[in-house]
């Protein structure tokens, strides 16, 4: 799988020919240190001094290397297939060699701090459900009024909850078919490149 890069991204990419190897090597680093720690301004601004550059050059250079590596991360990107998504760049094969280098040797760690940052959602755990039917009442004496009663359990950072829904066999019955629909829908080409370019 190739990574796409926006016009914008390639811009901010582009400085890195002018920069060196040692330059790039220092900004990957810091493109890692933003992604463990936050952003750090005092570094960009220590960088630029460092290597004579302006700082909206190097915050750029930076922004660039860490959605490059994280996307690349993301998506566990071969080796081959990230030569291919940076050969587009029209970088030297040196920078590409060090861009590549950089990517291996901080994929499992981006890999690990993008996974402490993914938000945590409540998952599944079980369901139980009851179907109620009210067949007279005192002002009625025939009637049939169904209900269905679900009971949700969910697990959440290790704690369980549990959310109880009550609704009507036809209310059911039309969630059912539209959750139907939206699964089809995720089955056509255009949802599927959509969620291919999420993950």
């Amino acid at each position: 799988m190739l990574l796409v890069l926006s016009e914008e991204q390639k811009a901010h990419l582009g400085c890195l020919p002018r920069l060196g190897a040692a330059a790039v090597g220092e900004l990957g680093r810091l493109a890692v240190e933003l992604l463990r720690r936050g952003a750090a301004p005092r570094a960009c601004e220590a960088a630029a001094r460092k290597l004579n550059i302006g700082v909206d050059t190097i915050q750029h250079c930076v922004e660039g290397l860490t959605y490059l590596l994280t996307e690349s991360s993301k998506l566990m990107i071969s080796e081959l297939d990230f030569q291919d998504s940076i050969h587009v760049l029209g970088f030297s094969d040196e920078l590409n060699t060090l861009l590549l280098q950089l990517y291996l040797d901080s994929r499992k760690e981006l890999r690990s701090v993008l996974s402490e940052l993914a938000p945590k959602l409540p998952s599944y755990h079980s369901l139980e459900w009851r179907l109620d039917v009210q067949l007279a009442s005192r002002s009625l004496r025939q009637q049939i009024k169904p209900t269905v009663t679900v009971k949700l359990h969910l697990n959440q950072n290790e704690d369980q909850t549990a959310q109880v829904l009550q609704t009507d066999p036809s209310t059911l019955l039309h969630l059912i078919q539209q959750l139907e629909q939206a699964l089809g829908e995720m089955k056509t080409n255009h949802c599927r490149r959509i969620v291919r370019n999420m993950k």
